[in-house]
């Protein structure tokens, strides 16, 4: 049995009691809602040996995927998709665990900047085997055709939403 059925036979009922609403447009929004928490918690999971969470790691990543592996906060916040007050939070355990280095810029004391550490490449490095093989599982199911074409509706899904 799926994880979704409970949510679609709820969806079934309100469809029911207000035929006017969107069923299709709920059951993507809630599809979508469901991977994430699957997702994230898959990640959690994972990564929970080498001590950091699922945000932490998308914070390490997009760093890992930057030239010179520094970012302006405001630069990671959009990069991560997080808040700016979420990306204080999470800097400053990864700071704390050593795996980012912040620095203030001479020209602008406000102006902070944070740079991969070694150790954070080194955890990265470490890592990576386990997560490559994590995204391989939870992609098995889907042929690199079907894979494209859920890409391309995603973020079409996604360019709409960004228009409002």
């Amino acid at each position: 049995m799926s994880s979704f059925l409970p949510t679609e036979q709820r969806l079934a009922i309100t469809c029911q009691r207000h035929p006017a609403f969107p069923r299709d447009s709920a059951v993507l929004v809630r599809l979508v809602k469901h991977i994430s928490k699957r997702v994230h918690d898959d990640a959690n999971a994972a990564l929970r040996p080498w001590g950091i969470n699922h945000p932490e790691y998308n914070i390490l990543m997009m760093m890992y995927g930057t030239e010179g592996y520094t970012l302006h906060p405001s630069q990671l916040a959009d990069a991560a998709g997080e808040k700016s007050a979420n990306i204080t939070r999470l800097t400053n355990h990864l700071c704390e665990k050593g795996l980012i280095e912040r620095t203030g810029s001479d020209d602008d004391r406000r102006k902070v900047t944070l740079t991969l550490s070694r150790a954070g490449l080194k955890l990265i490095e470490q890592f990576l085997p386990d997560v490559c093989a994590l995204l391989l599982r939870e992609t098995a199911g889907m042929k690199a055709t079907e894979m494209a074409q859920l890409e391309r509706l995603l973020k079409k899904f996604l360019e709409h939403l960004e228009r409002d």
